[in-house]
This record gives structure tokens, C-alpha cells and sequence, in this order.
């Protein structure tokens, strides 16, 4: 696979886990592209001079390889340093099934088990659209990941999350992403964007770029 990288010159607007993005300059995108949409909680010390925006879909093939490899070098390297923080957002390629895996994991970031949850649904990655997803192995995901299962089952029950997923895909096509999984890496002003698994050694050097 090619490695596909984009230098965007934009203004971004932070708080605490909302990006808005307003790109202006770039062959991809037009100064009406725009997100404005809240992650997941951010992976990382809130004051990390780096953010890397990451869209996945838990089915996703490659997805899962990035989380079993490159993952845990950036957290031992970036992340555990202080140097970058991690956003996730969710973007289900893959069907109804990974929508509800997404539902469920912002039920357990009501319990603040959102990282947790979401490393368990990595973990027990078995394949796209083999059928691995459902109500029950999810129950039992959130049982390994200790949440008060009967606020999590109100929760799945209730759909309270669905319409934030939704959003998330569709607002995340606005800008341009496409594909999973997709990264931005941004230092608040520049902003470079990398598209799927690629080696460790494109994220070392996008984030030396980007830190400048």
C-alpha cells in the first residue's frame, strides 16, 4: 500500500475533545469543509502539544492491526510522555454491527471505561462481517471491561448514542475521510493527514513534522 499524506493548511479550534476544523487550502478539501464534532475522551494528558484525530470502525482489518502494532509503540513512546494525545472518532464502515460496537463503547464512556472498552473490542477483533458483533458478546465485553452492567444495558437498550455515531460518520465525510483508519496529526495549526495502517516510521515522521 502507498503511503498517502496530506499537508493541510487550516486554523483549528480546541476544547476539550472538539476539533473544529476549517480547512482552506488543499487540493481535497474546500474552505466549507468543516467538523465540529466531539471524540471520544481524549488518550493522553490534555496539555500534549500533538493531537492525533483517529477514525476507525472496530471490524475494520486494519484497524485492528494498527491497534495490535503501531498503537502501542506511539502510547510507550508519545502518548505515556506527554508528548500526544489521541482522539478517537467513530466512522462504522462496516454495517449495523459496527455501529452498535460504537454504541456500546460511549455507553462505557458514560462509566468513564471508554479506552478500556475500546482496547476489549480490539482485542477480541474477529474479522469483517464474520458476525463476532453482537448484543451478547458486547454484554460480555462490558463485564471484562467491569462496567455496572445494569447501566450499560440501559443504556445499549435506550440507543442514547446512536445519533452521535451517525454524526460522526456523516460529519466525517464532510471533511473528506473515506477510509479506515484514517489519522490527523496536529499541533493546532498545522495539520498533516495519514491514511491507513502505515508503518511506525510514517507516524514518527509526520509527528517530527508536525512538532516542528
Amino acid at each position: 500500500m502507498k503511503i498517502y499524506i496530506i499537508i493541510i493548511v487550516a486554523v483549528a479550534v480546541i476544547t476539550s475533545t472538539t476539533y473544529l476544523l476549517s480547512f482552506s487550502s488543499s487540493n481535497d478539501y474546500n474552505s466549507s469543509d468543516i467538523i465540529n464534532l466531539q471524540g471520544s475522551v481524549p488518550l493522553g494528558d490534555a496539555d500534549a502539544p500533538l493531537t492525533m484525530l483517529e477514525w476507525g470502525d472496530y471490524q475494520c482489518t486494519h484497524c485492528y492491526r494498527f491497534h495490535q502494532t503501531t498503537l502501542d509503540i506511539l502510547k510507550g513512546e508519545y502518548v505515556n510522555t506527554g508528548a500526544l494525545r489521541i482522539i478517537f472518532y467513530d466512522f462504522p464502515l462496516n454495517g449495523q454491527d459496527s455501529v452498535l460496537a460504537a454504541q456500546a463503547s460511549h455507553c462505557a464512556a458514560d462509566q468513564q471505561l471508554y479506552w478500556e472498552y475500546h482496547d476489549i473490542l480490539y482485542e477480541n477483533w474477529a474479522g469483517e462481517k464474520t458476525g463476532w458483533i453482537t448484543p451478547l458478546s458486547l454484554y460480555d465485553f462490558a463485564l471484562d471491561a467491569d462496567l455496572d452492567i445494569s447501566k450499560y444495558n440501559d443504556c445499549v437498550a435506550s440507543g442514547q448514542h446512536l445519533e452521535y455515531v451517525q454524526k460522526s460518520y456523516t460529519e466525517s465525510q464532510n471533511i473528506g475521510i473515506d477510509a479506515t483508519p484514517s489519522f490527523i496529526i496536529t499541533n493546532g495549526t498545522h495539520h498533516v493527514k495519514i491514511v491507513g495502517n502505515q508503518p511506525y516510521e510514517a507516524f514518527v515522521s509526520t509527528i517530527q513534522d508536525v512538532f516542528g
